[in-house]
């Protein structure tokens, strides 16, 4: 993939109606394989089955991910090792399967979808936010073993974004709008505005991007208004 040019997709889910449906919507450029993502082998099968159909691979975004609000004290060990086996080890497993076919192709871009909960703590989020941030070392590190043989690796991070990890409820943009008056932008996250983010990034036109980390959350990581203080929106629900 060059440039801005539209490339050919392999999806993968472990959802099987979804990501055929999506597939079929994409046509021809696109293919569905029903993947578990913690699972090595179906890896390698997802890339054997992307290279046979499509041609060699360099292009992966790791955005399989789950989550689920509990306290630390009220998850258990079970809840917890699924969310890091899918958000973190899912990850891994993706770029030690594809990342040496990449640096034999002599070029890559890998996209992890990580999330602003790995730049800050929130309540009730703790083996989400904790496969997150373990999302994010592994993206520093991944990108300085692999940036040197032209694999780039970055990753992406998002706030709430309509989809059904973040409005479960289908929730329209109006109903969810007071949720984001404490940030600058202040509406939930368009999928298509966290493609287009990724989509920079694997294309050509981040040829020296390795290793960073995209904020595409509204501006919430920066902080929030304080409700008594000049500055913020009247609208605006923040604390001192």
């Amino acid at each position: 993939m060059s440039g801005r040019l539209a490339g050919k997709v392999v999806i993968a889910d472990v959802l099987d109606d979804a990501g055929a449906a999506l597939a079929a919507e994409v046509g021809e450029a696109a293919n569905y394989r029903r993947t578990d993502v913690t699972d090595e082998n179906a890896w390698r099968d997802l890339a054997d089955v992307a290279e046979k159909r499509f041609g060699p691979v360099d292009i992966l975004v790791n955005n399989a991910g789950i989550g689920f609000f509990k306290t630390v004290i009220d998850t258990t060990n079970a809840e917890f090792e699924r969310v890091l086996s899918i958000n973190l080890t899912g990850v891994f497993l993706g770029i030690h399967t594809l990342a040496p076919r990449m640096v034999a192709l002599g070029h890559g871009s890998i996209v992890n979808m990580s999330s602003n909960e790995a730049m800050r703590g929130v309540n009730r989020l703790g083996a989400y936010a904790a496969s997150k941030w373990g999302m994010r070392g592994l993206t520093k590190v991944a990108a300085m073993e692999l940036g040197h043989k032209n694999v780039r690796m970055n990753s992406v991070h998002p706030s709430g974004t309509d989809t059904d990890l973040a409005n479960p409820l289908h929730k329209s943009a109006d109903e969810l709008q007071p949720t984001y008056t404490i940030q600058p932008i202040q509406r939930i996250c368009k999928p298509r505005e966290i493609a287009a983010v990724c989509l920079f990034l694997a294309s050509d036109e981040a040829s020296y991007v390795c290793g960073s980390k995209f904020a595409a959350d509204g501006g919430s990581s920066i902080g929030r208004y304080r409700g008594a203080l000049p500055g913020n929106p009247d609208r605006a629900v923040g604390i001192i």
